[in-house]
């Protein structure tokens, strides 16, 4: 079959790969690239390119991430890979590679281990909607030694499933421990997809009992059906963090900031939002690069004209909404990552009551911390839950990032898991 064009105008999904270390998750990554060269004519990356991934920063933390890229018959996918486990944490909380969709990569051969269940938890925790199962290593588990180190596993399964021993199978096994993990943190367990095959096999270009590409091509088919198209930024209820604020005599007030969704056009009511009480306000002009336009656009940079505002009633911090779409919050649970001494983080822990102040989007803003039952204390490099009360009212929504600083400094990084007041 001739290659095709790589064609611009296909839809974009990012997706990535999640799972315990050693799981198999870079030669899937390097096996994915391989089958859709073959199949659908993309680019193909080979394993030792994505293993030396490149560090790259995200609100001040270094993370080491490999973005590959690959084609369906109908999408283009952006896939990250990250190699080490506190680079998933990060590169989740941080979002610096979102995902549309994720691949649970999970060894056939050995079941769920503690970072496949830390990383589905996570997933949920930073608003990952979709994850796909990819069952590795499924062509080691006919080797009979293997079985036997995983019977102790097996017999604790049975015994919470009631199965007779002898006629249980392997694969049936992991699978529904794998779907049961899911459940447990609000994914469809019964309804996930889970596809079994080999990913070294495919890599190798092998396919004994369609374990190799095969199974490879099913799992791309499973994301093009199962992970439906991601909502465009632009079609979002409009939201601009403001930046910066200028007096215009004879104009009025004009806020500048990146849109970051929606559309504004000149005649919309809008509110602004954050740090004080919630206003309303109507756009009677948008320009950028000193040109009047009609509308602002999601990823633009631009400055909004707003009728009857004054100078002093608005600051950096706020945002611009279309009227209803976002509230005021100061209380919140969030998923943090703390960055080590290594990283230029905190050298000492941190306890119940710290009070750094927390940077979203365009402002910082002091807030109290307190720990989970039974936590102490948060050591430098620890990923932890806590509840966080700010001082001042912030525009928030659940899966909002932020980054946690002391003094201008970054010290840790952290998402929004769920709004309390």
């Amino acid at each position: 079959m001739a290659k095709e064009k790589f064609d611009r105008t296909l839809p974009h999904v990012n997706v990535g790969t999640i799972g315990h270390v050693d799981h198999g998750k870079t030669t899937l990554t390097a096996a994915l690239t391989r089958v859709c060269s073959e199949v659908f004519g993309s680019a193909r990356v080979d394993f030792d390119k994505i293993d030396s991934a490149p560090e790259e920063k995200a609100r001040g933390i270094t993370i080491n991430t490999a973005h590959v890229e690959y084609n369906s018959l109908t999408r283009h996918y952006a896939h990250v890979d990250c190699p080490g486990h506190a680079d998933y944490v990060k590169n989740m909380i941080t979002g610096a590679a979102q995902m549309d969709g994720a691949i649970l990569v999970c060894s056939a051969a050995d079941g769920p281990m503690p970072q496949t269940r830390e990383h589905i938890l996570l997933s949920r925790q930073v608003g990952v909607p979709y994850i796909v199962v990819f069952l590795n290593k499924a062509d080691l588990v006919d080797d009979a030694e293997l079985l036997e180190l995983v019977e102790m596993e097996v017999r604790d399964l049975l015994s919470t499933y009631d199965f007779p021993g002898d006629d249980a199978e392997l694969l049936e096994l992991v699978e529904m421990e794998v779907r049961d993990l899911l459940s447990t943190y609000d994914f469809p367990g019964d309804d996930t997809p889970i596809i079994i095959g080999s990913a070294r096999m495919a890599l190798e270009g092998k396919d004994d009992n369609e374990m190799g590409t095969t199974a490879v091509r099913k799992l791309v088919e499973t994301l093009d059906s199962y992970i439906p198209q991601p909502e465009r930024a632009v079609d979002k209820p409009f939201l601009m963090p403001i930046e910066d604020v200028f007096s215009i005599s004879g104009r009025g007030t004009v806020v500048t900031g990146r849109v970051e969704r929606g559309i504004v056009k000149v005649q919309d009511p809008l509110e602004i939002v954050g740090l004080r009480d919630t206003t309303v306000t109507t756009c009677t002009g948008v320009e950028m690069f000193r040109k009047l336009l009609d509308e602002g656009r999601a990823g633009e940079n631009c400055g909004v004209l707003l009728r009857g505002t004054k100078r002093d009633d608005v600051e950096r911090g706020q945002v611009l909404v279309k009227p209803g779409t976002v509230k005021p919050h100061t209380q919140f649970e969030a998923e943090i990552y703390v960055l080590s001494k290594e990283e230029g983080g905190r050298h000492t822990p941190f306890f119940k009551g710290y009070r750094p102040q927390f940077y979203f989007r365009t402002t910082d803003v002091t807030g109290s911390c307190e720990l989970p039952e039974g936590v102490e204390m948060v050591m430098p490099g620890d990923n932890v839950k806590v509840s966080v009360t700010l001082i001042k009212p912030i525009a928030m929504e659940d899966g909002l990032r932020f980054a946690i600083r002391e003094g201008g400094r970054t010290v840790g990084a952290g998402v929004v898991a769920k709004i309390i007041a």
